[in-house]
């Protein structure tokens, strides 16, 4: 968003003029917008030139990963996709050949193959893989071979994996993630800052507000663009502020708190079994984990087997048909079957299935989540570029390349601002000292609660416009002490 609104050089005509007044002191019946828009003006100049790197470090990265879907598609064609064929063999036997290929591995759960010409996903905990991965053995649905195997993490192969953890953290662990929250944290305030700097901004011809101004040159030319693009775009950003911070480490504790509160946690399906007299004296089934019906090695007992579970799940209502998750059962609990389908309309419904009978333990529709539990995860799964498909990818990679376009701009302006006299190398003046002052104090206290309570609850936010004020204090402080030694 805008970083100044001062001219340079043969632009110093009246739009200096009306750039002045709008700095300069709070004459009175002055409006509160003209009051306000010095301190709103110098908080974007700062969030502009200390944040903008962090925000364009996580534009670059979010570009690179709403592109990593069809990229995925294209490095991992031979395990993603098959030769298509008459009939599919049961999933007990396409499970039984990812176990055969990986005896060492334990399966915890299946992706059958959605599409006719799609392998199917079988998940293992194995040593190969780190903590919190998956091994991913892919298998012909039509023949159970092998395709092969790949590290899975949340559902994302290697390439997107990497990509993800270079946008959340840039692959720095827990200390990178203050990078992101930091830029998640400053983004909505920038754009929303922008918005208004842009929105009440004095100019001749209504279409100048949406469409970019013709025949400007120079730093004009360059503000009008940047306005335009940022007004655009805004509201996209402040979503992506928005869902970003749900995966923050300090904000997305306080989100996580505030949705509990209001009753819109994410519900699960409950898939605990009652232990039953038969089961618990084994029945005549133990050392029988249902290997040839599917089964696993999680699960003691009687094991209706993965095919017969997913047929549970279909005459409960389980479109089976489309993307499906299979957990097999661990101890003292059943298979979870669940559709995984976010594109709209979203598919989300889960049931629980007793292993023993096939009954349904539980079930939960996607209808019956509260509303706020609803949006976050439309929310989230908007954010990943998942929930509208390829439309959705294509509106994040927009959304990427405006923020950094935005950046590019605003820089340009900076450097525009530089004093042109001068034979050593500078950079443009900062915002006058002092907007506040130049607020109504009606205004100023309101403003200055709703900042205090911003800054505790987006504590990232709070922290950096700490830091902010302090030096800013320190450059004053440093300005007044030359003033006063060069009039000595």
């Amino acid at each position: 968003m805008s970083i100044d609104t001062s001219p340079r050089g043969t632009e110093a005509g009246d739009e200096a003029r009306s750039a002045l007044a709008s700095e300069a002191g709070a004459p009175a019946g002055r409006s509160t917008w003209s009051a306000l828009r010095p301190l709103v003006l110098r908080i974007h100049f700062y969030a502009g030139v200390l944040i903008a790197p962090l925000l364009l470090v996580a534009a670059f990265s979010g570009l690179l990963y709403a592109l990593s879907y069809q990229a995925e598609e294209i490095v991992y064609r031979h395990e993603l996709t098959v030769p298509v064929g008459e009939k599919t063999v049961p999933l007990s036997e396409q499970v039984r050949a990812a176990r055969d290929a990986h005896p060492e591995g334990t399966v915890t759960a299946v992706r059958p193959s959605a599409e006719d010409d799609a392998s199917t996903r079988v998940l293992m905990s194995s040593p190969e893989v780190d903590e919190g991965e998956s091994l991913a053995v892919f298998v012909d649905p039509y023949t159970a071979e092998v395709r092969g195997e790949l590290t899975d993490s949340a559902g994302a192969l290697p390439l997107r994996a990497w990509l993800s953890e270079l946008h959340v953290d840039l692959h720095l662990g827990d200390f990178g993630h203050n990078y992101s929250e930091m830029a998640a944290s400053w983004l909505w305030v920038v754009a929303l800052g922008g918005v208004l700097l842009w929105i009440g901004r004095k100019r001749s011809a209504r279409r100048a507000l949406t469409l970019p101004e013709r025949g400007a040159t120079g730093r004009r030319r360059t503000l009008s663009r940047h306005g335009v693009i940022g007004l655009w775009a805004a509201a996209g950003l402040v979503a992506l502020s928005a869902t970003g911070l749900t995966w923050s480490t300090y904000a997305g504790e306080n989100i996580g708190m505030v949705q509990d509160r209001l009753g819109g946690a994410t519900p699960s399906v409950s898939a605990a079994v009652e232990p039953s007299s038969t089961e618990a004296d084994g029945g005549g089934h133990e050392g029988h984990h249902g290997g040839a019906a599917g089964g696993h090695d999680g699960h003691a007992g009687h094991d209706i087997g993965i095919d017969r579970a997913v047929a549970a799940a279909r005459s409960a209502g389980i479109d089976t048909d489309g993307p499906v998750s299979v957990v097999l059962p661990a101890e003292g609990e059943g298979y979870v079957v669940a559709e995984a389908d976010q594109q709209f309309p979203v598919h989300l419904d889960s049931v629980a299935v007793n292993p023993a009978d096939g009954k349904i333990i539980d079930e939960l529709r996607f209808a019956e989540y509260p509303l706020l539990a609803k949006l976050t995860r439309i929310g989230i799964d908007a954010h990943m570029g998942v929930f509208l498909g390829m439309f959705n990818q294509l509106a994040l990679a927009a959304l990427a390349v405006a923020l950094i376009l935005l950046i590019v701009w605003s820089y340009r302006m900076w450097w525009h601002r530089r004093p042109t006299k001068d034979r050593t190398l500078s950079f443009g003046r900062p915002m006058p000292r002092g907007a506040w002052r130049k607020v109504p104090l009606p205004v100023l206290l309101p403003l200055a609660v709703v900042t205090a309570l911003a800054g505790w609850f987006v504590p990232m936010l709070g922290i950096s416009l700490l830091v902010f004020l302090a030096v800013d204090l320190l450059l004053g402080f440093m300005a007044r002490a030359r003033a006063r030694s060069r009039a000595v």
